[in-house]
């Protein structure tokens, strides 16, 4: 009686019944570990997108929480406060109030500045910042900021009280002066003429740019805060700022920052001279 083990076909059947080769094995191993692999890249970065959307919003809530504590004063002055979140410690912050020059009119503000910091999942640092303009100085109010010896150094420094004497300092003659105030110069409301403003338009030969134009002051108490804004490497226009050195003075933001008013204005008559 034949039991079929020396058949062909029937061995063939039981060779694919006892399972998959060595080969198949791995095969099938390589490509799960693959498609695990995948899963768990796509799952890593969905945690981490969450923890740092988290993190984002624990930011702003803060920055927005300390902008508000700020809009509900009945009075302000320049300040720097900081510190670490105790609701959220992950999240640092800073409210800065300070007055600055806004770039188009030259007009002077104070605005808050509220930021709040963290460390992303990827271990860089991100910033929120909120900004709000709170209100417009005057001339008086803008000049009791500034020190009154620092304002004096800067009239004595800066006015020049008639054309001849202006066209003398720029090196023309007084009906350029004259075709430099027809061309947009700026001068005070007494008419006196401000150094600082007759030098942006050296530097052009006399046709500087619409934002160069934006730049100049039409007071003393303006250029102060100018000056002021300079040293906090601020400058509207971002001129330069890349790079760290401020364009009108050719000094790194860095050693500005450490100066007081009367020893940058001392660098810009330095500079003058050279």
């Amino acid at each position: 009686m034949n039991d079929g083990t020396n058949n062909p076909a029937v061995s063939e059947r039981a060779a694919r019944v006892r399972g998959f080769t060595l080969l198949e094995v791995l095969t099938a191993l390589a490509i799960l570990g693959l498609v695990s692999s995948s899963v768990l890249v796509v799952v890593d970065r969905c945690v981490s997108s969450a923890a740092d959307s988290s993190l984002r919003m624990e930011a702003f809530e803060l920055a927005r929480e300390n902008m508000e504590q700020v809009l509900i004063r009945d009075s302000v002055e320049e300040t720097v406060d900081y510190g670490r979140s105790e609701k959220y410690p992950d999240v640092t912050w800073q409210t800065v109030i300070e007055a600055f020059p806004e770039p188009d009119e030259g007009q002077m503000w104070i605005r808050a500045v509220c930021s709040a910091e963290y460390t992303d999942s990827k271990g860089e640092s991100r910033k929120v910042e909120l900004v709000h303009w709170l209100a417009a100085l005057t001339d008086q109010q803008a000049s009791q900021i500034m020190d009154d010896e620092d304002m004096e150094r800067l009239e004595a420094e800066q006015a020049i009280p008639t054309a001849d004497e202006a066209a003398k300092y720029a090196g023309v003659d007084a009906e350029t002066i004259a075709r430099w105030v027809e061309n947009g110069l700026a001068t005070a409301e007494d008419g006196r003429f401000i150094k600082y403003n007759i030098d942006l338009f050296m530097k052009s030969q006399g046709n500087p740019s619409a934002e160069e134009k934006a730049k100049q002051v039409k007071s003393l108490e303006e250029l102060a805060m100018a000056l002021r804004t300079i040293q906090k490497g601020a400058n509207q226009s971002g001129e330069s700022q890349d790079s760290g050195i401020d364009p009108l003075t050719g000094v790194p933001y860095e050693e500005l920052e450490k100066m007081d008013v009367g020893e940058v204005i001392e660098l810009l008559r330095q500079q003058k001279e050279q």
